[in-house]
């Protein structure tokens, strides 16, 4: 099995950036997990067709992502594909393609993908200001959101 663990953000535009860190994070506190043949690891700060594409390369994907919802920065969410809607992202491209449309896309362009599990680790983000760094709140969520992916991917190994 294909195990893609993808983080999703854009590093200058704050707690946006929250996926790649904490994938980033992930490979470095999981090495043993993170080096294993069958887990890749990815960095997409352009969500959109690119991410379509490493959707289809694998076997299971677990994407990690800032969302925007009511509960407070640094909360660790696990969502299906089917709850993005609930969710806000600023994190889309130019042309308004985020993570939810990309997987219906892959989906409805290749039905087998509806039996590839795609799991969805959201990070509470507090502020997207351009040039700004990570939140304190969001720092201080990275341990549970390496645990999160770590667990997702026991759970598929």
């Amino acid at each position: 099995m294909k195990i893609a663990v993808i983080g999703i953000g854009q590093s200058l535009r704050g707690d946006d950036g929250a996926g790649l860190e904490a994938v980033r994070q992930w490979k470095e506190n999981f090495p043993e997990t993170a080096s294993r043949p069958e887990v890749r690891a990815e960095a997409s700060e352009l969500p959109g067709l690119a991410l379509m594409d490493l959707i289809q390369e694998n076997d299971a994907v677990i994407l990690v992502d800032a969302v925007r919802s009511s509960a407070k920065a640094g909360t660790i969410h696990h969502i299906e594909p089917g709850d993005l809607s609930t969710f806000t992202s600023d994190s889309q491209s130019a042309h308004g393609w985020g993570v939810a449309e990309t997987i219906q896309l892959a989906r409805q362009l290749n039905p087998a993908l509806k039996n590839h599990p795609i799991k969805l680790i959201g990070i509470e983000a507090g502020q997207m200001a351009m040039g700004s760094g990570l939140s304190k709140p969001v720092q201080n969520a990275m341990p549970l959101a390496c645990c999160a992916i770590q667990t997702e991917i026991e759970k598929l190994l």
